[in-house]
């Protein structure tokens, strides 16, 4: 972006900010709240005027929004109308309340400690199959590990995994396709999962489809559209995060070779490592939320019913809370970062992404002294709204 280039917040919804969102948060930041056009006319089915929204940018802002569900509530007008809803995220209490007193049952740390040697060795044998040359590591590495577990967890067929990342990957695709196309594989998804959640009625496994097909929550069970809520929930939330802070993760380490060679001597940073990448290139960007009531933020009046977009990149950028936050640094307080968010809706998957990140750290670090990028440029995702990461990161992989 050069000097001469006039950001203005309708741009926020582009493909070149979404790739690169940081110099406009740096921009926009100071004006925010700031009203931008979120949606184009058309990306809604029968939506023929474009859709706006409230862009919260400021750590404060976001820290209360987030905190405050009964203003900044979760099921906005848009909820099953850009794609299906989601259980959970797109949910407020009493019902939120009622499904993860249930789900968590199922992403308990001891259930995610049974899991670290398979995962470990899921790990190696992706990383025995790649070149130490070049490699691009999202597509051998960094989107079959998360989607792989996922896989696992949900009780789906190992070769099944691929037509779940098409499906997650169409599911943000808000600008790269029709809402037709994304309506038919939405479809197809929500009919899949329809099929296991039979299938387990009939007979159960060892998995979590089974879990909620079981499930009762003060004496009631789920409904189809609830269990297969869940599994999209599991399956976008699930490997979306983890995948792009793999990738976040490991291009940054691949520009920054002494912090490398450190961390092959001392693995006690490996943990800061992953959080710093959390706040430096949150895997998340924003959420949308609507407002229940007038509120004023910053000094700025946000209506009644307003669609308001949550920041998480922007907000772990804010230099009010971490100074010079476009910096990668290692000697920051970070138990403040906003990457999973915060309050009722704080990431369920948070410490599986965490895991599976401390795993593949370790499992680089093992086999490549020399970490570096390739010979090939890197690809930023540009189509979805939701998520910052890469569409493909060639890296160097050196050997002992």
């Amino acid at each position: 972006m050069s000097a001469m280039t006039v950001i203005t917040a309708d741009q926020l919804s582009s493909p070149d900010v979404i790739a690169n969102p940081y110099p406009y948060y740096r921009e926009l930041r100071e004006h925010s709240p700031v009203n931008y056009m979120f949606l184009q006319a058309g990306a809604v089915a029968g939506a023929s005027e474009p859709v706006r929204a409230w862009a919260l940018m400021k750590y404060t802002d976001v820290y209360s929004a987030l905190r405050n569900h009964d203003t900044f509530i979760s099921h906005h007008s848009l909820a099953g109308k850009i794609a299906p809803r989601l259980a959970l995220i797109q949910d407020d209490p009493p019902r939120h309340t009622r499904f993860r007193r249930l789900v968590n049952k199922a992403f308990t740390l001891k259930r995610i400690e049974t899991l670290i040697p398979w995962i470990t060795n899921v790990a190696n044998e992706l990383l025995d199959e790649m070149t130490p040359l070049e490699e691009d590591v999202m597509q051998a590495y960094a989107i079959p590990l998360p989607i792989k577990i996922i896989a696992r967890l949900l009780g789906i067929p190992g070769e099944d995994y691929i037509k779940l990342k098409r499906w997650s990957d169409t599911f943000l695709a808000f600008s790269s396709m029709t809402p037709e196309e994304r309506a038919l594989s939405n479809q197809e998804m929500m009919a899949y999962f329809g099929r296991m959640a039979s299938t387990r009625r009939a007979q159960g496994a060892e998995d979590l489809i089974t879990a909620l097909v079981e499930a009762e929550v003060e004496g009631e069970s789920l409904d189809d559209s609830e269990i297969i809520g869940f599994c999209m929930l599991v399956l976008i939330a699930g490997n979306e995060t983890t995948t792009n802070l793999i990738g976040n993760m490991l291009g940054i380490l691949a520009d920054r070779p002494e912090l490398w060679r450190q961390l092959q001597k001392d693995r006690s940073l490996v943990d800061t490592v992953i959080e710093e990448t959390l706040r430096y290139e949150s895997p998340f960007q924003r959420l949308s939320r609507q407002t229940t009531r007038e509120v004023e933020l910053s000094g700025v009046k946000i209506p009644k019913d307003s669609l308001v977009t949550i920041y998480y990149g922007a907000a772990n950028r804010d230099p009010d809370e971490f100074p010079a936050p476009d910096e990668f640094r290692l000697d920051r307080d970070l138990r403040n970062h906003v990457a999973f968010g915060a309050g009722i809706h704080y990431c369920l998957g948070a410490p599986l992404a965490r895991v599976e990140a401390q795993i593949t750290m370790h499992a680089f670090l093992d086999r490549f002294p020399v970490l570096a990028r390739g010979t090939a440029p890197s690809v930023r995702q540009s189509t979805s709204l939701v998520v910052f990461g890469y569409q493909s990161l060639p890296l160097a992989l050196g050997k002992a």
